[in-house]
């Protein structure tokens, strides 16, 4: 039987769920989701203010290059290491790519690596970018960005500088051109180590 506020009654007990009852829940569904997207947007803003990492230990990564080798940053202690990331799409990237492949032959022989980090890139357009400025360092595609994410970059150029200890010695932000990277490279291979 249906009442006058149309609820349905059996014998006069109101089976409708109280109006009171289904308000609370609705509101506090609502407001756990609002306060799940505040803290979501808030770590973004936090992520999002951080800088690129510039010094203390260089986070350690593995990158299997476009031929399956791979390199572990880690396992070049003892060694300087330039990290470039880069994207074939990237107009700045192709400003300092014949740098880059000049400065690592010049210094290859004398304990430097050069690692190339592909930037949400298509396989081929990156072997293409490769084939055009015939780049001989090691280069490979940055999975989920996971690379990216861990040094945390802003765009593309960045390049990082990592001494003999593992340690980052800072970052440069857009396109290398002559002669930052030698100079860098000369102060780090002039390091003395205990």
């Amino acid at each position: 039987m249906i009442d006058q506020n149309n609820s349905l009654t059996d014998d006069g007990i109101n089976l409708e769920v109280p109006k009171s009852r289904r308000t609370k829940g609705s509101v506090f569904i609502v407001l756990a989701v609002v306060l799940a997207l505040l803290g979501l947007f808030a770590w973004g803003l936090i992520q999002s203010g951080k800088g690129p990492v510039d010094s203390g230990d260089a986070p350690d990564f593995t990158l299997v290059d476009f031929n399956g080798s791979t390199i572990t940053l880690s396992e070049l202690r003892g060694q300087v290491v330039i990290i470039n990331f880069w994207a074939s799409w990237c107009p700045p990237c192709r400003e300092e790519a014949a740098y880059l492949e000049a400065t690592w032959r010049k210094y290859k022989d004398q304990g430097v690596i050069f690692i190339g980090v592909d930037y949400v890139d298509t396989e081929k357009a990156a072997l293409a970018y490769m084939d055009e400025f015939d780049l001989t360092y090691f280069n490979g595609p940055d999975i989920g960005t996971r690379i990216a994410q861990a040094y945390n970059i802003k765009g593309v150029p960045e390049t990082f500088y990592v001494d003999k200890l593992g340690k980052l010695r800072g970052m440069h932000i857009g396109p290398l051109s002559t002669p930052q990277l030698d100079e860098k490279i000369d102060e780090m291979l002039a390091e003395s180590y205990p």
